[in-house]
């Protein structure tokens, strides 16, 4: 009996001990950078949220500010491109844990999706070649005019919802980018995209020869980053979006990415 008091004396130490190694491995230390999670972060390119620098680098307020989100969070963010048009059903597949790209506040996302706080306020607007901007001043210039827009964008929407360029010859594409270079060759005359993206591109480098139609908003509208329904790490997101605000780092890249007067204050 005594022999066998030792050897079920030593079994229960040896399983008390994996037990204990298993506790220690197991979870998520986010106090350790070796250790921490990785999360998979939804993005199409789009300047100056999500782009790659003259260095093959990805930047961008996007880029940039899921970076900092995460690092107070102990995680490591990994920037994967999707189809902008696909982009809940790549959420819901799990293929990405969250979508943080200039993503648009609408009724159907907030149905479909857990939104964060918006961050960012924005609007659509018109581009053309500077050639034409005595033809085309307003929509109803561009009702029987070719425009374009990226697939199942706030764009896209914005076209569907005006009476005149509702009545236009309108083509998707799968980017904003895409969108301008179709306004540059002449595939279309016009195209509408975000506020944000138009600013820091229209006009200057490739698309120096376009144009954004003056004083014409078509809609203004929030930017939010979304995630699986009812996912608790939104609101753990929530919670560093509002640290970063009132520690000045969200504005500060906000003022680096030309995006100072679009940030919406977080209290």
């Amino acid at each position: 009996m005594k022999k066998m008091s030792k050897v079920l004396a030593l079994a229960l130490t040896l399983v008390m001990t994996v037990s204990l190694l298993a506790a220690c491995g197991g979870g998520q230390d986010t106090q350790n950078p070796e250790n921490s999670k990785e999360v998979t972060v939804g993005i199409t390119l789009f300047e100056p949220m999500n782009y790659y620098d003259e260095n093959g680098q990805l930047v961008g307020f996007e880029t940039e500010f899921a970076t900092a989100v995460f690092e107070k969070l102990g995680m490591t963010p990994k920037f994967q491109e999707i189809n902008w048009d696909s982009k809940v059903m790549e959420l819901n597949s799990q293929n990405i844990d969250c979508i943080w790209n200039g993503m648009t506040v609408t009724d159907e996302l907030e149905a479909a999706l857990t939104l964060s706080l918006p961050y960012v306020q924005n609007y659509q607007v018109i581009a053309i070649r500077a050639e034409n901007a005595n033809k085309y001043k307003t929509t109803a210039d561009l009702k029987d005019a070719k425009i374009d827009a990226e697939a199942g964008s706030a764009g896209e929407q914005a076209i569907q919802a005006d009476e005149n360029l509702s009545k236009a010859a309108y083509t998707s594409v799968p980017m904003q980018t895409e969108a301008l270079k179709e306004v540059k060759t002449g595939a279309a005359d016009a195209c509408v995209l975000d506020f944000v993206l138009a600013k820091a591109m229209v006009g200057q480098g490739d698309y120096a020869d376009l144009a954004v139609i003056p004083d014409l908003r078509l809609s203004v509208e929030e930017y939010a980053i979304g995630f699986r329904k009812d996912d608790a790490l939104a609101e753990q997101v929530n919670t560093a979006i509002v640290d970063l605000y009132k520690d000045g780092t969200l504005m500060k890249l906000a003022e680096k990415y030309g995006l100072a007067e679009q940030l919406i204050e977080q209290k």
